[in-house]
């Protein structure tokens, strides 16, 4: 996970929980503690506006029917 619309669509995926790493120690290297905290911050505010232009309003409400992914999209048909 690297952006808040990685957990927005892990969560409508199914997902219970979620890990994040490379953001975070990427900014734990460089800033320190303050660098974790801003790139949580970070990733927070865009899973929130994630959700309002979603709009959902609860984890609860986000679902399968937010998201679609390739498997989603109607392929033509191979002609004989």
């Amino acid at each position: 996970v690297r952006r808040g619309t990685d957990v927005f669509k892990a969560l409508a995926l199914g997902a219970s929980g979620i890990f994040i790493g490379r953001p975070v120690v990427f900014s734990l290297a460089a800033e320190g503690e303050a660098g974790v905290r801003k790139v949580l911050q970070m990733l927070r505010d865009e899973f929130e506006l994630t959700m309002a232009l979603s709009g959902c309003r609860s984890l609860k409400e986000i679902s399968r029917n937010h998201i679609t992914t390739e498997w989603d999209t109607p392929r033509p048909s191979a002609r004989l």
